[in-house]
C-alpha cells in the first residue's frame, strides 16, 4: 500500500533542497560596507543589499512551497477504483405524512 504520492514528494524535497542551498549561498555572500565610502558607493551598497534580501526572500518562498508539497504528498494518495455510487430502490419517506 502506497502511503505517499512519490512524484509530489520528490518535487517537494527537490524544492526544499534548492531553496535551502540558495539561502545558504546568498547569506554567505552578503555585501558589506567599508569605512570612508563615497555617497555613490553607499548607494550601490544599499542597492546590492536590497537585491540580496529580495533573492533571499524568494529562496525562502521556494523552500516553503517545497515543504508544503512534501506535506501535501502524504494526503494526495491515488485511490484505485474509487467509491462506487450506491443505488437505492426505496423511495425516501415523506415526514409530512406522519
Amino acid at each position: 500500500m502506497v502511503l505517499v504520492d512519490k512524484k509530489i514528494l520528490a518535487g517537494g524535497v527537490l524544492m526544499v533542497s534548492v531553496g535551502l542551498a540558495l539561502l545558504l549561498n546568498l547569506n554567505s555572500s552578503t555585501p558589506i560596507g567599508q569605512a570612508d565610502m563615497t555617497q555613490a558607493q553607499i548607494d550601490d551598497l544599499l542597492a546590492k543589499q536590497q537585491e540580496n534580501k529580495n533573492y533571499s526572500n524568494l529562496a525562502g518562498m521556494v523552500a516553503g512551497v517545497g515543504f508544503l508539497l512534501v506535506l501535501i504528498s502524504f494526503g494526495a494518495r491515488r485511490k484505485r477504483g474509487g467509491a462506487k455510487p450506491v443505488e437505492k430502490d426505496q423511495k425516501p419517506k415523506d415526514f409530512n405524512e406522519i
